[in-house]
């Protein structure tokens, strides 16, 4: 049987799990090649044997996206699959018409073909975008739990930019499980807050693996996502946020909007620091997509160490990387707290190293804020060479995890953290009742 030769385009998450869950075993399909974006130092690797399975011994090469109409038309393609998440609809159609017109189809798997069931019950936390909090919410989901008695544990979407074959599956546990795993300053960014509050929490590559390891030590899996994608299990309740900084945006990214159709409670983040108009906005676009959905309110609240060290100062603002990225914010809670306490913003653009060059100039709304780019030891230099360059009387960290103490950075720091608070009591209940 002529296998159907597909390409998957990918940015070392979905991608890996869609071939794991519907391409690796199957004998109908020849994956060719991975083509990676969005992340610093993916391509030019391989998805390794031990991943790959019996159909492909020697692995499956990654190349950098900007080749996939070259690799389409070298390797007469058939079928190119996106899997990766938070585009915008009009980006979805061009890389659409792109590969249509080699010739090739082009192909969405949805959650019937990619979701695995789980034994216990499943909530899980995603969003329309990234940055919209849903790490804050999935630490409130994790006291709910507590207060219910429930054990759990956190397994997140997929991060593995180290040696794929070393990250089939990741547990964490302890801060040296961070040192253990090699861990990116986006990784850390995402597990560090559940290592500090108590929380184990499951990473890697294969999540059926994870899954079965998960369950062993639990009553309830919670996913928190990553991007605006969705959940890589099956949920009994999805939680989708919505972001009223970004009114209209639930309508406008893939699968973003997805997720906000299928959720079975739509949140309302931030709305302590947005405007009427735009959570009135959101609020409307949510009832006219997902009239079945309940909708609950809530506010991010920021709080900062040593407010005084800065009360009035030039200072430099190190934001959440993704959030300022591919998450297409100009700011975030770092900027949120800067501003309240009166503070002028250093443009970091003139002071940038290396790739971090190369960041300033592919986002453009990146103007007084420097995001929190350590994808490699390399990149981390960089950042911290950025930082001390910079003349500003103090660095206000509005990223999660201990910036300071993974770079020598010259000036005083205050760090910025961000809780999630529900306007109202309704998430206990619809959580107690899935939970039993």
């Amino acid at each position: 049987m002529n296998r159907r030769k597909v390409i998957i385009m990918g940015a070392a998450g979905r991608d890996f799990h869609n071939f794991n869950v519907y391409f690796r075993d199957n004998p109908r399909y020849e994956v060719v090649a991975f083509t990676a974006t969005q992340i610093f130092g993916i391509a030019g690797r391989r998805y390794p044997s031990v991943l790959s399975g019996r159909l492909y011994p020697r692995g499956i090469p990654i190349y950098d996206e900007e080749q996939l109409r070259y690799l389409v038309v070298k390797h007469n393609i058939e079928e190119v699959v996106l899997a990766y998440s938070d585009l915008s609809h009009d980006y979805v159609m061009q890389k659409a018409e792109l590969v249509l017109s080699t010739g090739a189809s082009f192909t969405l798997l949805g959650p019937s073909d990619t979701q695995i069931k789980s034994k216990k019950p499943v909530i899980a936390v995603c969003a329309v975008r990234t940055g919209v909090g849903k790490s804050e919410v999935t630490r409130y989901v994790g006291e709910v739990l507590k207060k219910l008695g429930k054990r759990y544990v956190v397994i997140r979407h997929p991060m593995p930019y180290g040696v794929l074959k070393k990250q089939v599956w990741q547990r964490y546990e302890t801060y040296e499980d961070l040192k253990k795993y090699n861990c990116t300053i986006e990784e850390r960014e995402e597990y560090e807050p559940h290592i500090k509050r108590g929380e184990i929490l499951y990473a890697g590559v294969d999540y059926e693996e994870i899954l079965k390891r998960a369950e062993k030590e639990v009553d309830v899996i919670v996913w928190d996502g990553g991007n605006n994608d969705f959940s890589f299990y099956q949920p009994d309740l999805l939680i989708t946020l919505v972001d009223p900084h970004r009114p209209g945006h639930e309508l406008k990214y893939y699968p973003g909007q997805a997720n906000m159709m299928m959720a079975d409670v739509v949140l309302i983040n931030k709305e302590n620091t947005a405007r009427k108009s735009q959570i009135d906005l959101v609020r409307t676009n949510v009832k006219k997509f997902n009239p079945r959905a309940v909708i609950v309110d809530g506010a991010s609240l920021i709080t900062l160490t040593k407010p005084k060290l800065i009360k009035g100062k030039r200072v430099l603002v190190v934001e959440d990387g993704p959030t300022l990225t591919h998450g297409g914010m100009s700011y975030g809670a770092g900027s949120l707290a800067a501003k309240k306490y009166g503070c002028k913003l250093v443009d970091p653009r003139p002071y940038a190293r290396g790739s971090l060059k190369e960041v300033f100039k592919k986002f453009k709304q990146l103007t007084n804020v420097l995001p929190a780019e350590g994808y490699s030891n390399k990149q981390l230099s960089e950042l911290q060479a950025t930082i001390n360059a910079i003349p500003a009387d103090a660095v206000v960290i509005g990223t999660p995890i201990r910036l300071d103490m993974l770079l020598k950075i010259n000036k005083p720091t205050v760090r910025v953290s961000y809780n999630f608070k529900e306007l109202g009591n309704r998430l206990p209940r619809i959580i107690k009742k899935i939970t039993g």
